[in-house]
């Protein structure tokens, strides 16, 4: 029978499903707008204008000038951070599977859990930036139990957090918290790895085998011989990181939003002054943690009055550890990436408890 289309072969169960067909050719439907990443952004954007051009314009109403004044605060905070985080996914992007595979080791054993969290320990982004590297690095082959590892152990164990934990808690405390904090990117990466292994948890598509004779830097001559860097490679390197952040970028401005919505009726002053070193504490410490949306930079000072003030140690751990193991906007994106809900909520399941029997042992010897 004619066609007034060309001939294609294609299996029905490989039909794309935004592929809709007439009597005649088939159509391809239009995505739809991003409603919450422009909504979310337009609101930021206007909210950060609003406080730069005319701080506290509004008058009394209170709640519309908090709101602008924690747009203003976290962008200025933390938009070098998702900047670079914006680069990164650009140049990773670019590098093959096998390379990014080299560098962290198998996925499925101790040394290649060790690599992603001394990868995230090391890497100095705030929580959203590693958030967006750490889904690139899922997209190019890394295990799920990596993945894990890296973005647990990577929020606020960055070096000018570090230093400024220094500054707030003292020393002591500071490695303790790196240390623990390790120990839970550790283990929990190692329990993902379980999980999969027994089909609990889906193993990520995109991993792949190193050949037998893959030789690391090699490669890595190989790709640099006559590489230079110019003005087209970084505007296409720019473009897809832009274009690999969306997902991420749509729950951090959603962030800011509701940590704008937060600050407006609860007051930073009650963390210090009523979570104090009991189960009590810590409970609403975890709470606290899982409702309010916040960066690493923004959570360090709070932490820190937690431990210098409330003379809570352990409810300033859970405070960071928390923030991270329950954030809906990192358990979201991992939804987004992995296309499972059981992974996204398998991370506050396999953390949150580790956490907060840290957080009361550092409680009872503090």
């Amino acid at each position: 029978m004619s066609s007034c289309c060309p001939p294609e072969e294609q299996k029905p169960e490989e039909q794309k499903p935004e592929e809709t067909g007439g009597a005649c050719c088939p159509t391809t439907k239009k995505s739809r707008p991003d409603y919450l990443l422009w909504g979310s952004l337009g609101g930021v954007s206007v909210l950060y204008l609003a406080q730069l051009v005319a701080p506290g314009l509004v008058g009394d109403v209170r709640w519309v000038n908090t709101m602008a004044a924690t747009s203003f605060d976290l962008i200025n905070t933390m938009w070098w951070s998702l900047a670079l985080s914006i680069v990164f996914v650009g140049i990773l992007d670019r590098i093959p599977r096998e390379m990014v595979t080299s560098i962290l080791g198998r996925g499925n054993n101790l040394a290649g859990i060790l690599r992603a969290t001394a990868a995230g320990v090391l890497l100095d982004l705030c929580s959203h930036g590693i958030l967006m590297v750490g889904m690139k690095l899922y997209e190019r082959g890394a295990s799920l139990g990596q993945v894990m590892a890296f973005l647990i152990a990577s929020p606020w164990n960055s070096i000018s957090l570090t230093l400024i934990l220094i500054a707030l808690i003292g020393p002591g405390w500071t490695v303790l918290f790196i240390v623990m904090s390790m120990f839970i990117a550790l283990t929990a990466g190692l329990m993902f790895i379980g999980f999969v292994n027994r089909g609990v948890l889906p193993e990520n598509a995109n991993e792949t085998d190193l050949p037998a004779d893959y030789h690391f830097f090699t490669e890595v001559k190989a790709s640099l011989s006559g590489f230079r860097p110019n003005r087209a490679f970084w505007t296409e390197t720019l473009k897809d990181g832009f274009t690999g952040s969306r997902m991420v970028m749509r729950w951090i401005m959603f962030g800011i939003l509701l940590a704008g919505a937060v600050r407006a009726f609860i007051s930073a002053d009650d963390f210090a002054n009523y979570f104090g070193a009991s189960l009590g504490g810590l409970g609403l410490t975890l709470l606290a943690a899982t409702v309010i949306e916040i960066c690493s930079e923004g959570s360090t000072p709070l932490a820190a009055d937690l431990v210098t003030r409330a003379h809570a140690p352990g409810n300033g751990f859970t405070f960071l550890m928390a923030g991270v193991a329950t954030d809906y906007t990192e358990i979201m994106s991992i939804k987004d990436t992995t296309s499972s809900w059981r992974v996204a909520l398998f991370l506050p399941l396999l953390t949150v408890p580790q956490v907060l029997i840290i957080g009361w042992l550092m409680n009872s010897v503090g």
